[in-house]
This record gives C-alpha cells, structure tokens and sequence, in this order.
C-alpha cells in the first residue's frame, strides 16, 4: 500500500555486451573524471529526507558497499551507450559509435521452480553503413499485432536507430534493415514517438501516432498511420524475399513533413504535444496580439500542432504549426519512383544491346539522396533565461505537464497548455526523468453517489538523481515527495513515454496493454525494476483515514522487524494496531504480515486472531468486510488444528496398536525376509555414499514453523486443503503431521482423529504420509518397526470416510489403492517404495477380504483386479530396487566419478523396452569395466544358473585383495539382476548396449582412444549377426564416418601421417589418438563384413521382455533399431576396410603416402558413401602406375614393421611386437592386385637385413620364385663378409690373410660392396653361413652366379675355422 520498487527482469550476459561495444577502447577512467569525482564528493548523506522524513523506504534496493566499489569499476561505461528499452520490455538496444547490441526477453526457470524474465543477447554487429556515422539516438517502437485474437502483445519490434549522418534507418529485432531515408544532412538528435491512447473526456483531442525526429536546426515528423503500413510492408517483402533467395527491393521513401525550427540559438530536445483546438476568446487574444487592434478573426479555431524545444536562447521554446499548412513532402518520392523505372528499363536494353558494364553500374548506387528544404517555423512564444540551457524534457501520459531538466541542476515542472513554470526542484545534477500514470481502483471512492463517477488518473514525476544515488516520487502539481529508494549511481532510468503504434479506438477494444511505464537498469546487477505507486498517495487530505491506517501498518512493519521485541509486548501492540486500524484492506494486509512473520509464537498469533474476529462479530453484519471475516475465521481455525498436533507430538504418549491382526503381520514379516537381502545390502550401499552438506533448518526433522504451515494450508468452509507445492514443502509438513506416529513416538489413533475432524481429504492426507515415507527413506530403513506403524496408519486412514468408495467393485481398481500405486511407482526411494507397496498390498487385500464377507458371506478367498495389480507392482518394485543396488555401486577409485543415477518403475517403463540395459550399460562405463571382465561376470550367471557350488573352491585361496572382493559383489549383484531380468538383460543386448554406451562416451572425449577400442570389443561379443549388423551400420554412420573421411583427407593433404597439431585442428584428436581410432575402425569395418556374410545363416532373434515389464512404452530399443537397418553392400565396406588399413598403417609406421591417390576415379567416388548403397566399384586389371605404387608402399609397410621387430629384440617393449602385420599385407597385396611373391621375397630380404635369420627362414619356404630371392640374398651376404673382412675397425691377421687368398673375381666383388646398406651388419658367422647354405639350395647349378655362392661358402668356412 506503499511506493515500491520491484525487480521484474534482469539482463544477461553484460559483461559480453560491454567486451563487444567497448573492445577497441581501453576500460580505465580518464583522469579528467576522477578529478569530476573528488571536487564533487560533497557529503550528502542527509539529502534524503527532504519535506517527508517518512516516505524514504527502508531497505528497497539498497546497494551494499560491495556492490558500489564494483560500480566504480565497471558501471560508468553504460553512461556512455545509446540505451532504449521498449515499452513491452521484451527488447532492448544498447548502442556506442557504429556498434549495437540487441538484447530479446526469454523466459527461464529459476532455482525456485518459478518462471522469471531475462534479457538475453540475441544479435549484435555493426549498424552504420556510410563511413565516419555514429548511432546518435535510438527507440524500440512495438507495432500491434492485426489478428483479431490479438491481446494486446505486440506482433514485433521495429528498433528506429538515428545517425550523426542525418540518416534514419529502422531494423528488424534480428538487425534486418527495412528502410533507411536520409531527412536531413545534420545528425539527428533525438528520436521521439507518440502512440495512440484512449481519451480519458468527451472534450479532449483524439490524438493521432507520430514519429518526430530532431535535427539541431529542424524537426521532422512521419505520421504513424503510414509509417505502420510501410514498415509492415517492408517486413513481410524482406521475409519474401529471404524465404526465396532473391533481393530485396528497396522501398519507396516515407513521407514526411519538415520544420525549420526558428527564433532559438540552440535546440537539444523537444517534445511533440499533439494536436490542440483553442478556445475562442485564447483565438481572438492571440489574434489580436499577433495581427494587432484590426486583425481578422476566423469562424473556427484552426487545429494546431504543439511542439516544445529545450536548449538556449530561449531557454525553452514553444511552437505551433497550423494543421494542412505544410504537405507531405512526396516530390523526392516520385523522382525516385521515376529513376528506378528508367534505371530498371536503361539497364535491360543495356543488357540485350551488349552496352552494359560493371563498371558502370557503381557510380550510381553511391548518389546522395536529395534532401528537401524545410518548411520555416517561428517560436510563438518561450521561457527567456540566458544563463540557464535545457538538456531534457519528458512530457507527461495525457501531454498537459512537462519535467525539463538543465545545467543548473534544476528540474522545472511546465504547465503545457498555458506556457508556464508551475514548480522547480533544486539540487538534481545530470538528473533524468520519468512519469507514472496511476488509475484510481474501483471501490476506493469512500463517498460515491448513486451515479458512478468517472475514474480518477494520478501522475507522478519519477527523478533519478545519478550524483546521490537515489530515486524520488513526487506527486504533481504540488504533491509531496511520496517515495524515495537508494539505488546505484549509475543506474539509467528509461521511460518510453508511448505505448504500441498501430492500435486505433475500434482494435484496442478489450486489450490488455502490457507495458512498464518507468524502468531503472542497474548494470552492476542486471536488474530492471520498475516503479509502482498507489494512487491514493495522490490524495492531499492529511487527515484522511487511509493514512491513519498506512501510519499504523508502517507502525506494525517495524515492530514485526525488531527482533528483541517480549512476546507479551509483541501481542498487545499488534492487537492495539489491528483493532485501531479501520479500513478493511489495510487491516486484512496488517493481519496477512503479521501471520508471515517468523517471530511471533503461536499462542500470540492465535489470542490476536481471536480477538479479532470477535471484535468483527461484535460488529454491524453489513458493516463487515466479507473477506476479513474469512480470513480471521479460516486463519483461527489452522492456528488451533497447529497447535492440537503440536500438543500430540509433546505428549510423549506411544502409539498404541489396534487395527494390525496377528496374520497381517506375520504376511508382512514373511515378504520383508524374503527382500531382507537386498534391502540390507542397498543400505549399505546408500549409507556409504559420498558425504554432503546439509542445513539444520532445511531438515525434515526441525519443527515446523507457523507461517510455514499456515502457507501451506487453506481453509474453504468446513473443509481445509492442502495447497501444491515443492516436494521438500511436503515433505516438511507431512513429517510435521506424521513423523511422530511413524516413529512410534506419537499417539496414531489420537491424531489421526484429530486429522479427520478438521476435514482435510484423506487422499490429501495419504499424500502426505507418502511423501514423507518415500522421501525419508535412509531413517526409515533404520527404525525396523516403522513398517507396522505405517501399516497401522495406512489401515487407519482407508478406514476414513471418503477414503475408499462404499460403491466399489472388487472387478474395478480402487482410486484410493491406486494413488498409493502410483506413488510408490514414481519415486526413485526404491527400498522405501517396496516396503510402502509390501505393507499397502496387505491392507488392501485385508481390506478386500471385509468387503468380501460382508458381500458374499462365502469361505472362498476373493480375487479381484486389484490385488493382480498389487503384485504386479511388488514385484516391479523388487527388480527396481535389485537394479537401483546394482546402480549405487561406487566406481573405483581413480575412474571419473558421477553422480549416481536413480530409477524408478515409471522411469523405466517410459525409457521402452532397451532403458534397463541401457542403464546397465551406464554402470559398466563407471565402473570401467573391461569387456573381458563383463563376460567373466556374465559366465557366472550361467555357472549360477547350472551350479550353485561354483563359490565354494574358490573360498579355498589364500587371502584376496580389496579390488578382487569388491569385483566379486559387483558380479554378484550383476548376476542377480540379469537372473530377474532374463530377457531385458540378455548377453547379447547387455554388449549392444554397452558398445553403444562406449563409443557415445568416446564421441564426448575423442581422446579416450581406449573408449572406441572397447566398444568394438564388446561388438565382438555379440552372438547375433543381424544385431552385430545392425549396431556397426549405425556407429558407422553416427559417429565414425565423419572423422573417418576427415583423417583420409588430412592424410591426402599433407602427404604423410600428419602432426599432433594438424590432427587436432583437423579431426578433432591429437596424433596418437587418431592412429587408435583407425585401427577400431579397420576392426568394426571387419566385423561389419563377417556380420554380413552369417547374416544369411542365422534367423534374427525374437526380442522379448519379462512379463511385468510388457507394458514398457517409450522410444524404440537399440536392439530394434538394429534390426530395422538395412543391409550394407559387401563390396563398398571392404573397400572402405581397405582404405582404412592403408591409413592406418600410415599412421603406425609414420609413412609418406597419399592414401586416395591408390585408387582409381571409380574407387576415389565411392568413398564415405552409404554402406547400403549400390556404387560403381573398381574392376578388372589395374592402372600397372597405380598397382606399382601401392607395391612400393607395401613394400615400406613391411620394412617399417621388420624395423619395429628389431628395436623389440635390442631393448624390450620400446617397439610394436605385433605380428600379424606381414599376414595383413599380404592380405592387402591380393586386394590391391600386388604379386604378393614380392612382398614374400621383400620381408625375407628385409629380416636377414635386420639379422633376423630365424624368422627370415621361416618366411623363405613360402616364396615362389626363389632364383631372384637368391640373388638378393646374395648381394646381402656379400655386404656381410664384405663388412667383417673389409670395415670392422679391427682386422684381424686371419681375416687379411684369407682376404689375400680369395679368388680374384671374388676380392674385387666384395669391394665393391657397401655394408652401410645393412640394417644389422655384425651378424654371427653361423647365422652367414646357414644363409650361404640356404643360398646353395636355392640357386639352380645353371644359374649366372652359382660359382660365386661356391667361393663365397669356402671363405665363410675358412673364416670360421679362423676363429
């Protein structure tokens, strides 16, 4: 009932705004404005409380001293901006020199739950065109939609953006220019609209919508009514346009009148009043003044339009411009009309006759628009001060009254209609102002008469006044200041001052305008508040009775916010205060604040309602307000039903126990033996879980408070409800109603009843005692005997009238049972929820047994759809709790951990019919879980299933370590769940599902090579071929075809396995990454063949799902998606497996090679195609270029992969001990149609080189064509006699005088050999003179050089027996 400001918006993303606008300029303060700071730090600490000490608020958005030092820092760049908000408060500008940023309304959830507006950055660039333009002044004008089902939310944003160039041009809320129009050659000053608004009295002026622009020596206005149509014209051409592709046509100009504003040395601002008809006697004064004693006088006052100038000489200036005496300024349009049909027709003919050039075409586009004269206009009259310069003026909702602000640090109230300064305010430097309009409410007329008299307006000037740091309201003509808030000193107050253009008298009809009048931006927080003001501090009568009440409810306030206040003193003041007030909307608002207060006891809150409700009946019924006597009796009413549960809870009486027989309880122990395990388990599970922060006042055991309860409540009549709320609010009350009965601690049946006889609902009641059951799970599996007492109370409450219907048939499902169903079904406290639906199953089916004796009177035992249901959901429940045990398994230590995920029955019947698997597979990433290791675990379930003693041998070992004990339970309970769902959990599903949870894990972190590997190996586990297909085809095309032809490229490119960097920059994984995820790649590419190929020989499975879980509905499982895959074309994945192979040895052995320059045009097109499709393959015979360059890179395959062996054999693990690589280019050689005979005899050659004589001879016996192997390998064993005979560096005598008994032919032969070619060149005599040998047997008798393999065997005898 008070001047307030509130938050409605906030801003995001300022700091990026400010780094965008500001990037090019430093952000420190100039030293010029320090000096500004410290010559003006006066003290003005006590500036607030002129004329009304008491309308200061206290604590409305004050800043704290943190807040101010960061303003200093960073705010003061916002003074420096073009800054416009629009009325609607969905869009907002925020311009400087060439660059603006705009910033759009979304919605977002807060922490709270609640939805709050923000304002968010949705574009930003740059708006000038012509160079050296600044933005000089900017509006956002909403434009009104024209759907009839319009409410009054504008269709669109146009932002009119003013240069320093003269231009205006106007933008789309996306930065699509529609219109730019150059008015006038001087930089405009100030941007201004008026929007049409209903009139208030028969008599005043039906306003029409203008756009008015200032120039420093002229003034244009754009009448709204064309300017809407053309700019909705525009908008629509543009979306045309985009929408086709084509460009945009520009449109023809607006029109416009033009005024050369005279008779005042500097103009800064201005306002447009409108259109105004003179009275005759204010016709024939001006008359006679203007055209003196003999001046005619017309019939009918002519229509004039106001405008009001600010600056100097004089200091303000009035103007009128008689309506019809200046037209549109149209000539320009028809000259560019005519220019653009000449130019259109110069440049077809141009075009067919062969004239046209490009050249040409550029000078004309550059042409300066020709700029109109204006029509001059003189100042009628004005307020003549040569000292004194206007920088402002904002003129007032119904245009009667101006503010104006000057360099004085004045702000000067004008009376519009008569000229005149009615009011000035002192001591408001660089101030900025603002209007609010406030309507009288209906009913607050204390004295109306039988006819209802028309409703009464306010205005308030809003003053912000930067230099103090402070915001006032001050009532108009000569109100009090009625309001004042502390706020930043470098806030912006931003008030639009029109509303929608486009809305007339017959649209607006009905409309909901929902506009902010006066806005601050604060940009140290974001925060936009507005200001809102009752009307009836518009009121001037100091006596009046309402504020009396406002005095005696500010009286309250503080006493409710003194904490040190005796509850004794607090109950008779606030008593006095409320039976003293007498209006019965202030003391409704006084009684509401003092019920929400956290102070006050209950015994107090409780004695003052009383009092007060009895003080109402005492009075005239006719007299008393309807909706206080509610309040009182309903608020009286909740107090005393919190203060009997309260007494309850304090008795300390036990629950006594008479509803539960002897046989329920037995069932009930029974079914809790059975799930004993896992729910013991399961609390050791959750009770070790990580530790977490909590806060005494946010547990659900600290009592809770009145006002809480009293928030939570609503009383309608006899009945109370409870009202929705957060689950946390629920669980808090129902623990509060509850808590005390479960334990066992609290009288159940005492409160119950007093539950019943307040009338709360029992469903609502149940609700509670769920919510507080399934939320408080951890103490509730500590206090064993909590399930009787649940139990108890569940019995107690069905037992409620209204709880399950007399009317009910056992064939049809109970809404009461149902509730409790749906309940336990939806909550992620697994083990509370069993226990709820193990103790409601009894009861319900007790209770079904009653009805069926009092029905039928018959022995045999009732079945009904109710209790199918019940144990369809127990034993949903048991899996759910047996998966949520499996879930809470930590990971171990060293792996990223996470959050551990919850599941419930509704979960996971809505994930379909994959969501149990896929949240197996979720466990097995946590727990970084080997393939390997999963199908051991997964063995165990088979040996389960056939054995049970496949424990006991193993009990045997000696002591096993932590890791090894903690593996075995997680098999365990991995076993477990897999035995309770058979078909969910299949192997083959489990390593579907887990493969695909793998590579989406590696497709996050292309790093984890290791990722991508394992999930190829858990592809490999699976059993099925068309699954197997179907999962490889859709990583294929998901995740790896993309990177895959990325790396082929860079590859391509570069020549050779690329660089770290490049791989990075390119694929998106560093080298070593890459080389992993090709070798996955050539491993999927191989399953999906063999996939291919049994596809033909195995049936696809049949996908079921265990029986309680048939209901499952959601999206369509992995498998399914498998199965739905089309087939893939054999040919096109091996030549894809191919390619991969060739990179991949690429990036393994580091070779120079253009992988794709291996193929032929028809090869290179059909790569990183659809699998499935059918593409034109290479065939037949080769290109022999390209064959001999992919031999020549095989070739270096197998000499990089010899070299590896030989770093493996000098030092251990520094090189590749993979051997497969020879079987794989020779696999390779028949693809790429290579004679693999010379891939043979280059491995043998290249292993005796790097003196691996043993594996050299292994490989000789497959070797086809052995003479030219043996003279290879003869030269090679030259090199080696040469190096041991020639250049070791110690020649024995032995050796010279062998060497001087050689043959001649020989001698001269092993000179010319040149040992640095040898890979390995000491190799032992014995290793040279097998290999002679072997050469012996392979060299025919007949061949060239079988005599030198002779002399060469008797010198490497003779060397040996030498030594």
């Amino acid at each position: 009932m008070s001047c307030c400001l509130f938050e409605f918006c906030r801003v995001q993303e300022l700091k990026a705004v400010r780094e965008f606008l500001f990037q090019n300029q430093q952000n420190n303060p100039s030293l010029g404005d320090k000096k500004t700071e410290n010559e003006l730090a006066w003290d003005d600490s006590d500036w607030g409380s002129w004329d009304n000490p008491e309308a200061k608020e206290d604590g409305s958005g004050t800043t704290t001293g943190v807040e101010e030092d960061s303003a200093a820092g960073s705010a003061p760049w916002l003074q420096d901006c073009v800054v416009s908000l629009s009325p609607c408060s969905d869009l907002m500008v925020v311009a400087k020199d060439h660059k603006a940023v705009f910033l759009s309304a979304k919605w977002r959830t807060d922490d709270g739950g609640r939805e709050e507006m923000t304002l968010a950055v949705s574009w930003s660039g740059t708006l000038s065109t012509e160079e050296g333009e600044s933005v000089s002044s900017v509006i956002c004008i909403p434009l009104a939609s024209q759907k009839r089902s319009s409410t009054g939310r504008p269709d669109w944003t146009c932002i009119v953006v003013g240069f320093s160039s003269g231009y205006v041009r106007f933008y789309t809320e996306s930065g699509v220019l529609l219109l730019a129009q150059l008015l006038n050659e001087d930089p405009v000053l100030r941007l201004k609209c008026r929007t049409y608004e209903i009139p208030r009295h028969p008599g005043v002026t039906e306003q029409h919508e203008e756009l008015s622009i200032l120039y420093p020596a002229a003034l244009v206005t754009i009448d709204g009514f064309s300017l809407f149509q053309s700019l909705r014209a525009c908008r629509n051409q543009v979306a045309r346009a985009a929408a086709a592709g084509s460009e945009v046509v520009h449109p023809p100009p607006l029109a416009y009148k033009k005024w050369g504003l005279q008779d005042m040395d500097t103009i800064v601002d201005h306002s447009s009043v409108g259109i105004m008809t003179l009275c005759v006697f204010d016709q024939m004064k001006n008359a006679s003044i203007l055209g003196g004693f003999h001046a005619s006088v017309k019939g009918s006052p002519p229509a004039m339009s106001q405008y009001i100038t600010v600056g100097g000489g004089p200091y303000t200036g009035f103007y009128y411009a008689i309506e019809g005496s200046s037209q549109p300024l149209l000539s320009h349009v028809a000259l560019a009309v005519a220019s653009k049909l000449t130019s259109a027709l110069f440049s077809a003919a141009s075009g067919w006759l062969g004239w046209k050039k490009q050249s040409e075409e550029e000078p004309t586009q550059k042409q300066k628009p020709k700029v109109e004269p204006a029509t001059p206009m003189a100042v009628r009259f004005g307020l003549p001060d040569s000292r004194r310069h206007g920088e402002f003026i904002c003129l007032s909702p119904c245009n009667t009254l101006a503010g104006v602000t000057d360099d004085f640090g004045r702000v000067t109230l004008l009376d519009v209609g008569r000229g005149i300064a009615i009011r000035m305010w002192k001591g408001y430097r660089d101030a900025q102002l603002g209007w609010v309009q406030v309507s009288e409410g209906r009913g607050e007329r204390e004295s109306s008469p039988s006819a209802p008299l028309p409703r009464r307006h306010a205005q308030f000037l809003v003053i912000y006044a930067p230099r103090r740091g402070i915001l006032e309201v001050w009532g108009t003509q000569q109100g009090p200041r009625v309001g004042a808030f502390t706020v930043g000193k470098h806030c912006r107050l931003l008030y639009a001052g029109y509303r929608l253009m486009g809305v007339n008298s017959v649209t607006s009809q009905g409309w909901l305008l929902h506009t902010q009048q006066v806005c601050l931006f604060d940009p140290v927080t974001g925060a936009l508040r507005t200001v809102t003001v009752p009307f009836h501090l518009a009121l001037s009568d100091k006596k009046s009775e309402r504020a009396k009440d406002m005095h005696l409810l500010k009286r309250l306030t503080t006493l409710l916010k003194s904490r040190e206040v005796e509850p004794d003193i607090l109950e008779s003041e606030a008593q006095s205060v409320l039976l003293d007030i007498k209006h019965p909307a202030v003391k409704k608002q006084a009684l509401e604040s003092l019920l929400a207060n956290k102070n006050a006891p209950v015994s107090c809150l409780t004695n003052i309602t009383r009092v007060l409700l009895a003080s109402l009946k005492g009075q005239d019924p006719e007299a008393v307000d309807e909706g206080l006597f509610q309040l009182c009796s309903s608020q009286l009413k909740l107090l005393q039903l919190y203060t009997d549960i309260q007494q309850l809870h304090s008795t300390g009486e036990a629950t006594t126990d008479t509803h539960t027989e002897p046989a329920e309880v037995a069932g009930i122990e029974e079914e809790l033996a059975r799930v004993s395990p896992t729910l013991q388990r399961y609390a050791e599970l959750t009770s070790g879980s990580r530790p977490s922060v909590s806060f005494a006042l946010d547990s659900p055991d600290a009592s809770l408070p009145v006002r809480s309860f009293l928030s939570q409540m609503e009383c309608e009549g006899e009945e109370i409800r409870v009202l929705p709320g957060s689950n946390a609010d629920w669980t808090q009350l129902g623990s509060f109603l509850f808590w005390g009965c479960l334990t066992g601690e609290s009288p159940l049946q005492k409160v119950c009843n007093t539950l019943q006889k307040t009338g709360i609902s029992p469903q609502q009641l149940l609700s509670l005692l769920l919510s507080v059951w399934l939320h408080r799970e951890k103490e509730v599996l500590k206090k064993t005997e909590a399930v009787r007492h649940l139990h108890t109370l569940l019995t107690a409450l069905s037992s409620m009238k209204g709880a399950v219907e007399e009317s009910w048939d056992m064939q049809c499902v109970s809404p009461w049972w149902q509730q409790v169903r749906s309940a336990c079904v939806q909550s992620h406290s697994s083990a509370a929820a069993l226990l709820a639906a193990i103790v409601a199953h009894r009861a319900a089916k007790a209770n079904i047994t009653i009805l069926a004796e009092t029905k039928f009177q018959s022995e045999w035992e009732a079945v009904s759809l109710e209790l199918e249901q019940w144990a369809v959901c127990v034993r949903q429940l048991e899996d759910v709790l047996s998966l949520q045990t499996l879930l809470c398994v930590p990971p171990p230590q060293g792996t990223p951990g996470s959050a551990t995920p919850h599941c419930s029955v509704k979960t996971l019947l809505e994930g379909g019919r994959g969501g149990i698997a896929d949240s197996v597979a979720k466990w097995v990433f946590r727990q970084d879980l080997a393939p390997e290791q999963l199908k051991d675990m997964l063995q165990r379930r088979g040996e389960a299933e056939s054995t049970e003693q496949s424990s006991q041998p193993e009990q045997g070992k000696g002591e096993k370590s932590q890791e090894d004990a903690a593996f075995n339970r997680a098999a365990e309970l991995l076993v477990s769940v897999c035995q309770r769902f058979p078909d969910s959990l299949s192997p083959d599903l489990l390593f579907a599902h887990c493969c695909w949870e793998y590579v989406v894990q590696w497709n996050k972190d292309p790093e984890e090579g290791r990722y991508l590997c394992w999930a190829v190996e858990h592809l490999k586990l699976v059993s099925s071929p068309h699954i197997q297909l179907g999962i490889s085809s859709m990583m294929w095309n998901t995740f790896i075809v993309k990177c895959f032809s990325a790396a082929a490229f860079l590859i391509e490119k570069v020549g050779k396995a690329p660089k770290d960097r490049l791989c990075r920059r390119d694929v998106g994984m560093g080298d070593c990454a890459m080389t992993s995820f090709l070798g996955s790649c050539v491993q999927l590419l191989q399953i999906l063949m063999e996939a291919d190929s049994g596809v033909e020989e195995v049936t696809p499975p049949e996908l079921c799902v265990e029986e309680v879980w048939g209901g499952a509905e959601g999206p369509a499982s992995l498998a399914e998606l498998a199965l739905e895959q089309k087939g893939v074309h054999y040919p096109l994945v091996q030549h894809h497996y191919l390619l991969a192979s060739l990179l991949h040895t690429a990036m393994t052995f580091s070779l120079r090679v253009k992988p794709l320059s291996l193929f032929d045009s028809k090869g290179k097109n059909a790569f990183f195609r659809e699998l499935s499709s059918i593409q034109l393959m290479p065939s037949g015979d080769m290109d022999p270029g390209l064959v001999s360059l992919r031999q020549e890179f095989l070739l270096r395959v197998l000499t990089g992969w010899v070299t590896t062996q030989r770093e493996a054999v000098d030092g251990p693990g520094s090189g590749s001990g993979d051997k497969t690589w020879p079987s794989l280019c020779l696999d390779l050689g028949l693809l790429l149609q290579v004679n693999p005979d010379i891939l043979r005899r280059h491995l043998v050659c290249e292993l005796y080189n790097q003196g691996l004589d043993p594996r050299a001879e292994q490989v000789m016996f497959e070797v086809e064509d052995k003479d030219v192997l043996g003279s290879q390998l003869l030269v090679l064993t030259g090199q080696r006699l040469s190096y041991s005979l020639l250049h070791t560096q110690t020649q024995t005598r032995p050796a010279m005088e062998l060497l001087a008994r050689l043959p001649p032919t020989l001698c001269t032969w092993l000179k010319a050999m040149d040992p640095s070619e040898l890979g390995c060149p000491s190799v032992p005599l014995s290793q040279t003179s097998r290999l002679v040998s072997r050469l012996i047997e392979i060299l025919p008798e007949n061949h060239g050089q079988y005599s030198l393999a002779l002399h060469l065997l008797e010198a490497v005898e003779d060397l040996q027996r030498e030594d």
